[in-house]
C-alpha cells in the first residue's frame, strides 16, 4: 500500500515523501480501516517539523483525523467489517495512507448525514469547538462569540457551533476571499484584520459591551486583540497559537476587566472523561442530522497531493478545511 512517511524532520513539502509499505496488522483492540478521507490539520505539520507535544518515532506518517471503512478487527475489538468510522490513527501509522491502524474503543461511528470528506473533518475541529465553547466558556444563546482565524478548519467549526448555540457571532479573518466564506459560514459581523480595526468594530459591533466569550486558536496579536474587546465578565478560550507566537497574559488586566483566560486541551478529554468524547460525539451527530453543523470542505485533493496539503494548510493560505481522499 502507499502512504506518507517522514524520515526527519522539516517542511512538510520537503520530508513527506509517498512509499510502498507493507500493509499493517491489527492487534488487539485495533482496527484496520481502509482509508477513505483524511482531514489535514495544522497539528499535521507540526508533526512534520518536530513541533507538537507528541514526537513520534521515524518513519512516522502523519494524519490525525479521518473517516475510514473497517476492513478487519484485531481481538477485543467490536465493530464489524464494512462499517464506516470516524478516528485518530495510532501514531507513528497516521491517516495519510491508503489503510492505516485505528484504536477500537476510540472509533466512533461516522454520522450519516456527512459524506466521507465531511465526516473525516468533523472529529478534533468540531470536538475542540463544542468543548471550548459549551464545557470551558459555558456560553449562552444571545451572547456574542468572537472567532479568530473564523475562515480556516478550527474557526469555522466554532462559527457554527457558536450559531447553533444562539450566539451572535463577529469572524475575524485575513484577506477578502476568506471574509467571504466567513459570511457563507453564518458570521453575523466579519472584520478584516488586514484593513479593519478588529478593537474598533467589535466595540461597535456590541455597542461598547465587547465580546462575551472570544475563540482564539492563533495566540500573538490576535489574543491582544481579544483583552481590548472582551466583555465584563468575559471569557476568552485560548485554543492553539497558530500564529507561532505565545502570548504572555497580564493578570493584572483579566483583574482589573474582570474577564477570564480559559485554556483547552481538547485531547486531555480522551483519558480524563472519554464518556463526555463520547456524549459530544452523539451532540455533533444530531446537529449534524439537523442541518446545523456541517464542515466546509474547500479541497478534496488526491493521496498524491497529500504533502502539499499540510504545507498549504500550514502556510495559512486554505480556508475551511483540506481533506486528502486516497
Amino acid at each position: 500500500m502507499k502512504a506518507w512517511r517522514v524520515h526527519r524532520n522539516g517542511e512538510p513539502r520537503e520530508v513527506m515523501r509517498l512509499e510502498d509499505i507493507p500493509d499493517p496488522e491489527p492487534g488487539p483492540g485495533e482496527l484496520l480501516v481502509r482509508v477513505r478521507a483524511a482531514a489535514v490539520n495544522f497539528p499535521d505539520a507540526l508533526l512534520c517539523r518536530g513541533e507538537y507535544q507528541v514526537r513520534p518515532p521515524f518513519p512516522f506518517t502523519p494524519g490525525v483525523e479521518l473517516c475510514g471503512e473497517v476492513l478487519a478487527a484485531g481481538e477485543g475489538a467490536e465493530q464489524a467489517p464494512g462499517s464506516r468510522v470516524i478516528a485518530q490513527p495510532a501514531l507513528p501509522m497516521g491517516g495519510f495512507a491508503e489503510r492505516t491502524l485505528v484504536g477500537a474503543a476510540t472509533a466512533r461511528t461516522a454520522p450519516e448525514a456527512l459524506d466521507d470528506a465531511e465526516a473525516a473533518a468533523l472529529h478534533i475541529g468540531y470536538q475542540t469547538g463544542w468543548f471550548g465553547l459549551h464545557r470551558r466558556a459555558r456560553i449562552q444563546p444571545g451572547e456574542t462569540l468572537l472567532v479568530h482565524a473564523a475562515a480556516g478548519g478550527v474557526g469555522s467549526a466554532a462559527v457554527q457551533l457558536g450559531k447553533a448555540a444562539g450566539a451572535r457571532v463577529i469572524g475575524v479573518v485575513g484577506g477578502e476571499s476568506k471574509a467571504r466564506t466567513a459570511r457563507e459560514l453564518g458570521c453575523d459581523v466579519v472584520v478584516d484584520r488586514r484593513t479593519d480595526d478588529i478593537v474598533a468594530a467589535v466595540k461597535e459591533a456590541t455597542d461598547g459591551r465587547g465580546a462575551d466569550v472570544v475563540y482564539d486558536p492563533v495566540g500573538g496579536d490576535a489574543y491582544a486583540k481579544a483583552v481590548k474587546c472582551i466583555a465584563f465578565e468575559g471569557r476568552i478560550v485560548v485554543v492553539g497559537f497558530a500564529s507561532g507566537a505565545v502570548p504572555t497574559p497580564g493578570l493584572n488586566h483579566a483583574l482589573i476587566k474582570n474577564y477570564s483566560v480559559l485554556g483547552l486541551h481538547w485531547g486531555l478529554y480522551n483519558t480524563k472523561d472519554p464518556a463526555a468524547v463520547q456524549a459530544c460525539h452523539e451532540e455533533l451527530t444530531s446537529l449534524a442530522a439537523d442541518g446545523a453543523i456541517k464542515p466546509y470542505i474547500s479541497e478534496r485533493v488526491p493521496l498524491t497531493d497529500g504533502a502539499n496539503a499540510v504545507q498549504r494548510v500550514f502556510d495559512g493560505i486554505t480556508t475551511g478545511r483540506v481533506v486528502v481522499e486516497p
